[in-house]
This record gives C-alpha cells, sequence and structure tokens, in this order.
C-alpha cells in the first residue's frame, strides 16, 4: 500500500426529512447566497423546504447554473454575494451546482483574477462556509474539496481543488432525486461508477481493503442502477446509489492507492469540444481506453472480471475482453452509448482532443504516465 493521508472534515447529514437540519447546521443571522440551477428545486418542494429551515436568515437567491458550470455565469453570483455582502453559501442541486459553489465561495473573499483559482496559479488562503443540498447524486461533490468549471471564452474545462472548497456540511436526501429525469440519474449512475474505476483498475498496490470498497460500490451500482429507473420513486434503490456516489470520490477508496483519472482527462475535452454531458463522455471513453491499456492493467483487470462481472472461465485475453464488453454494454443500457457515433461525432476529435491535452502541457496521462498523444487518438478513435 502506498503511503497516504487521509482527511474528510465534511459533515454528512442523510436520509428523508433531512433537509430541516439546515436550520441546526446555518447559523442565526446567517446572509445566505442560496445557489441553484434551472429552477426545477421550486417543482419539487425543495426550495419551500429550505426557506422553512432557514426561517431567520436573509437568503439572498442565485438561479442559473448550468451544467458543466460556466466562470462567466459564477462570477455574476460572486458579484451578487460581494454586493449583498454575503457571509454563507448554500449549494441546492447536484454536483454542477455545487463545483459552481465551491468556486464562488473561494472567489468571493478573493483578491486576485478569480479565474486563477480555477487555472491553479492561485491558493485561496480563505473561503465563505460552505454547506449543500444534494439533488442529484453523481460526482461525490457534497463530501470532497473538488470541482471542475468550464470557461465559455477560452473553450477551457478545468479541474482544481482547494482545502477551502470542503463544504462545512452535506444533506442528502433521496426523496429529492424522485423528480429528476432519467437522463440525470443515469448519468449520475455512470459517474460514480467511472470515478470508482479510476480508483481501482490500475495496478495492484497490496490495498485489498480498498478494492473491496471499490468492488462494493461497483457491483451495488450494476445492481441499483437500473431500478433507479424502473422504479423511480422506489427509495431503497435511490438511497443506495446516492450513498454510492458519494463514498465513490470522498477520498475513502483512494487511499494508498494508484489512481488514473485519463478517462475523466478525454472527457472533459470532449464536453468543452462539444457540449456533451459528463457521463456520456465517460461511457464513450472508457471502455476504448481499457482495451488500450488492458496489458498495463491486466492483473486488475483480471480482478475486475472475476469479483465485479463473476467471470472465471476462459482465457485470461476472453475475460478481460468480456469484462470491458459488459461494462460498455451497461453503460449503454443506462442511456450512455459507449460510442461517439451515437451522440453524431466523427473521428476528427481524436487528434483534435490529443492536440489540445498537448498543448496545456498535461500529457502523458494515466496511472504510469503512458498515456501520451499517440494513444489518446488511438483510443479516440476506436471509440467512433
Amino acid at each position: 500500500m502506498l503511503n497516504f493521508a487521509f482527511h474528510n472534515p465534511v459533515k454528512l447529514i442523510f436520509g428523508k426529512g433531512q433537509i430541516a437540519a439546515l436550520g441546526r447546521e446555518v447559523p442565526e443571522g446567517a446572509r445566505v447566497l442560496l445557489a441553484f440551477g434551472g429552477g426545477s428545486i421550486y417543482k419539487n418542494g425543495v426550495h419551500a423546504q429550505v426557506v422553512a429551515a432557514l426561517k431567520g436568515r436573509t437568503l439572498v437567491e442565485f438561479g442559473g447554473i448550468e451544467p458543466n458550470p460556466k466562470f462567466e455565469t459564477l462570477m455574476d453570483a460572486v458579484d451578487l454575494g460581494r454586493r449583498e455582502e454575503v457571509d454563507f453559501v448554500l449549494a441546492v442541486g447536484g454536483g454542477s451546482v455545487l463545483d459552481g459553489s465551491k468556486f464562488v465561495a473561494l472567489a468571493i473573499p478573493y483578491e486576485g483574477d478569480p479565474w486563477a483559482i480555477v487555472a491553479r496559479r492561485g491558493r485561496p488562503r480563505t473561503a465563505l462556509p460552505l454547506g449543500c443540498v444534494l439533488t442529484l447524486p453523481a460526482t461525490g461533490s457534497e463530501m470532497n474539496p473538488f470541482a471542475v468549471i468550464s470557461r465559455s471564452s477560452t473553450g477551457e474545462k478545468l479541474a482544481f481543488s482547494s482545502e477551502q472548497a470542503y463544504p462545512r456540511f452535506s444533506v442528502l436526501d433521496p426523496e429529492t432525486t424522485f423528480s429528476l429525469p432519467p437522463r440525470q440519474i443515469a448519468n449520475g449512475v455512470v459517474d460514480a461508477f467511472v470515478h470508482t474505476i479510476e480508483q481501482y483498475l490500475t495496478y495492484p498496490a497490496d490495498a485489498p481493503l480498498q478494492d473491496r470498497f471499490a468492488e462494493g460500490i461497483l457491483r451495488t451500482l450494476l445492481e441499483e442502477g437500473p431500478k433507479t429507473l424502473a422504479e423511480p420513486r422506489d427509495y431503497a434503490p435511490r438511497a443506495n446509489v446516492m450513498w454510492c456516489a458519494t463514498l465513490a470520490l470522498n477520498g475513502l477508496i483512494g487511499c494508498g492507492v494508484p489512481q488514473d483519472w485519463a478517462t475523466h482527462a478525454l472527457g472533459h475535452e470532449l464536453t468543452a469540444l462539444r457540449g456533451l454531458d459528463h457521463a456520456q463522455t465517460l461511457a464513450v471513453v472508457l471502455p476504448h481506453l481499457l482495451r488500450e491499456q488492458r496489458a498495463s492493467k491486466a492483473a486488475k483487470l483480471l480482478q475486475f472480471a472475476d469479483r465485479v462481472w463473476d467471470l472465471r472461465i476462459g482465457t485470461e485475453a476472453d475475460r478481460i475482453e468480456d469484462a470491458i464488453r459488459l461494462t460498455g454494454e451497461f453503460f449503454d443500457r443506462m442511456g450512455n452509448p459507449p460510442r461517439l457515433s451515437a451522440y453524431g461525432l466523427g473521428p476528427e476529435l481524436a487528434q483534435e482532443v490529443a492536440d489540445r491535452l498537448a498543448l496545456r502541457g498535461v500529457l502523458p496521462l494515466g496511472e504510469r504516465g503512458d498515456v501520451d498523444a499517440e494513444k489518446v487518438v488511438q483510443i479516440l478513435t476506436a471509440a467512433q
């Protein structure tokens, strides 16, 4: 097992009716910037629950944080927060709203160019306290310090992290997900699945407990994910998927093990260039990256085939290929086809993505640092 330090300060409040806990968690007299997305929280009753729980606080509302939150939109929220002298940020929504709110909480007190936070040129020393009411399980942003922000003017989509960006608390009520459209639920399942894979499907590191944690998340998502689509108001599958998504990226399963994240790097470029949903890009990239990297990942791919897919008969090569195929079929069944052509995109993207990654100096990628520009082209060409 590799050396590691694990610290997670987020207080997680899980279950039915827990939005009422906001009254205990947000200080009395706080001036709260209430950040949300397209307004669905008005329709599903979440907004009313939040307002009732925060009685006595001053609420300054900012809506319109889009999927793949844009820097330009978030700067409007920063300006509003500064004008209104807010002292607390509450994100109500999914991972994009929370990612955007992390940036806003960091940027409001930041004295330099706020884009430096995203581009990792600036290190925020402080942030406004941040809380979360999660309504879409996917990114694990409710229990980690990471965020991904896009900038329309430059065509960039960049990930950053800051110890200051951990939420003070996150409220997770699975009932808030009942009204979500199937596409968003499916995206969340795929996102959590790939988050787990990025920390698991690398090479053995004598970390059996982390492997078992990861395999448990993967098997649970395979079992419960389809149920969330078939039975939209069944509490148990929604609760299990929500908990899986949090555990997939709260740091626990990544302790002491090598991590990949090449699938995410390629996926971010596809979103920035063509606007695909984040989970769609992951579904497109992952199976083809695994095939390209099957030699260096062989030991863990065989373990994945055995422990997650119950594949124990046949040659090693056949078991590896079957595991990759079944993974792609699972994505397809969840409504996320693993092919660029399914989204109307052609092979010309392969070289464009490789060139952009090379220009930014982030290549090579992968747990062994062996995914270079040539492999990026091969992966995305195969993904056609």
